[in-house]
């Protein structure tokens, strides 16, 4: 069992410490020259919408005001037979501002139909993803563009900064992941390629687009297309956007599962990747990034089980039990006391339950389940 418990529990460093310093140790990805007078190309915004009638509004005018060029912005909104009054303001605005358009996507359909449906529509050069609540800094667009100057780059994904203002811990553990996550994107957009994007904050070429299939996570696949074209995923810190944090551990519960699902099946869908003769380095951080971050409750469970029954070897697996009894006790409890509100109590809560829906995730892939529609404020 000892060599169980040290294989897991080098498995999960590797993950979450030791990808991150392998990056750090990696010689960066040399920059190209970049002519700063490049005249500023033409953008084109989509924003996919169900039921956004409290969102779609400051949305629109958000981008609409941004510090770029007016004349070059272009504003689609799919909304996917929204039922409330989404189309309503959409149709309203587009009156008053032939740079808004609307489509309706019906029968529903999902995010990446419309999306599909969008594209023939854009006539920017610059296709920029946003969700219906969010809310971009006045110069996170012109940073994304700036980005495609230079041409080994295909797609550029900013940085989400997730609003928490009721001080919740889902939020906090949230804010959190996303931190950790901006991190590693750095170092690999550093290295190479970023392996994922926020689909609320990201841009792409649009001759490098490519219609995806309406099950797929257009997060995750839609960058991975630009890959095999040869291009790189970069990212952009300072392209910067707020977005509002679930307010609940159910909600957050669900869309971790939907996302997990929908990665799944992403990788299987662009398995080809995961051959290091022909996209070598990438294929070890789509690995190392994605697949064994998934996959991560396979050992936290194995060390755990195993831990537990050497207990009585030494003092030191008798410690690193209790420690991580410890730990899944503290998830236990916050998840049963909504009241608490410290910190690291909302960490190892959020650590739980991001690696439980992955579980469950992983499960329904084996069974073939597959995610197209949800409702986003709910998860």
């Amino acid at each position: 069992m000892e060599i169980f418990f040290w294989l897991s529990s080098l498995v999960i460093l590797y993950i979450y410490i030791g990808y991150p310093l392998l990056l750090k140790w990696l010689p960066h990805h040399p920059e190209p020259s970049i002519n700063q007078e490049t005249p500023a190309p033409k953008i084109t915004v989509i924003i996919p919408a169900f039921n956004e009638e409290k969102y779609i509004q400051a949305t629109i005018q958000n981008k609409l005001t941004s510090n770029y060029p007016e004349h070059l912005i272009q504003v689609i909104v799919v909304s996917d037979e929204s039922e409330d009054a989404t189309d309503t303001i959409v149709s309203a605005i587009a009156e008053q501002d032939s740079r808004v358009n609307l489509i309706r996507q019906s029968p529903r359909q999902g995010k990446t139909s419309g999306l599909n449906l969008a594209l023939p529509q854009a006539s920017g050069d610059i296709i920029i993803f946003s969700d219906a609540n969010s809310h971009y800094h006045p110069d996170a667009i012109s940073h994304l563009v700036e980005m495609f100057n230079n041409p080994t780059i295909g797609y550029v994904t900013g940085k989400m900064v997730y609003v928490n203002e009721d001080g919740n811990l889902i939020g906090d553990g949230c804010s959190a992941y996303m931190k950790y996550e901006n991190h590693l994107r750095a170092l690999e957009s550093k290295t190479g390629s970023v392996v994922g994007v926020d689909g609320g904050i990201d841009a792409i070429r649009k001759e490098l687009y490519q219609p995806m299939n309406p099950d797929q996570l257009p997060d995750f696949v839609l960058p991975l297309k630009v890959v095999t074209q040869g291009k790189r995923v970069a990212y952009c810190e300072s392209a910067l956007l707020n977005e509002e944090s679930l307010s609940s551990a159910p909600s957050e519960f669900r869309m971790r599962v939907r996302v997990s699902l929908r990665a799944y099946w992403a990788m299987w869908d662009m398995k080809h990747l995961f051959n290091p003769f022909i996209y070598k380095w990438f294929t070890l951080q789509l690995v190392s990034h994605k697949l064994l971050r998934y996959l991560a409750f396979i050992p936290l469970f194995i060390a755990f089980v195993s831990n537990g029954l050497i207990t009585g070897d030494s003092i030191f697996y008798a410690v690193t039990f209790i420690a991580q009894v410890a730990f899944y006790s503290i998830a236990a409890f916050v998840a049963l006391n909504d009241g608490s509100k410290n910190k690291w109590f909302g960490l190892a809560h959020y650590f739980c339950l991001i690696n439980t829906a992955s579980a469950m995730a992983f499960i329904k892939f084996l069974k073939k389940e597959k995610i197209i529609l949800w409702k986003p404020r709910v998860g």
